[in-house]
């Protein structure tokens, strides 16, 4: 016969709630708008007064396409709960994503949630790779959704003739966002540029031309 204190056990297992696993712990009360300008803040936001809620909390405006006037022509407007507050505890989040033509969103992961997306607009190479280096990609059209596991690195490269919309959903009120490029060559202080050219087995020059690069497409320039 079973022992009673394996059968606890197993009822134990049992009866653990599903959303364990969730990239985010499950709210405790039906609503928690963030307030962003409290000054404790311990693995997210505490929240706002009740009487200090309005219906305003509850929408967000994704419908305006961003800037593409950048050097990767992309424009990304976060739906998180900086942006959001009404996402706080929820475990979810809602970007909008613009690519202009030929433009790209740079080879990224999300270290908090996995991400499952909509095209809306466009045709675009989504690739993912994984953390066994395999790449997969396909090139999906307005009406196709794609799912990005969590933490994998994957881009998304407009390969059509008219701009890209899609929009992303996440696990999470607040993912994070970590490019490959911006962790290895634009971080603060400076990766040395020894770990980088013993890394990428090039020498200097080729280090500080990319780390210029880098740094001037965040400051907004095209490449010429």
């Amino acid at each position: 016969m079973i022992s009673s204190r394996l059968l606890c056990c197993l009822t134990a297992l049992l009866i653990l709630p599903l959303s364990s696993n969730a990239a985010d712990p499950d709210p405790l009360q039906d609503i928690c708008i963030a307030d962003l300008d409290a000054k404790v803040s311990v693995n997210g936001f505490p929240c706002k007064p009740e009487t200090e809620v309005t219906s305003d909390d509850f929408f967000f405006d994704l419908s305006e396409e961003g800037n593409l006037s950048n050097a990767f022509g992309r424009a990304v407007t976060e739906g998180n709960v900086h942006e959001f507050p009404g996402v706080n505890t929820q475990g979810i989040s809602t970007n909008r994503v613009d690519l202009a033509v030929g433009g790209i969103n740079p080879p990224h992961l999300h270290p908090r949630s996995s991400e499952s997306s909509i095209v809306i607009r466009g045709t675009v190479l989504v690739g993912i790779i994984t953390t066994d280096n395999v790449f997969y990609s396909k090139v999906v059209t307005a009406g196709m959704l794609f799912l990005i596991p969590r933490g994998l690195v994957h881009f998304q490269l407009n390969v059509g003739k008219e701009n890209v919309l899609f929009f992303p959903s996440f696990n999470s009120q607040l993912p994070g966002t970590q490019f490959v490029h911006s962790s290895l060559f634009n971080t603060t202080p400076p990766i040395p540029n020894e770990v980088l050219t013993k890394t990428f087995l090039v020498g200097d020059e080729v280090i500080n031309a990319i780390k210029a690069a880098i740094t001037s497409a965040q400051l907004g320039h095209r490449p010429k």
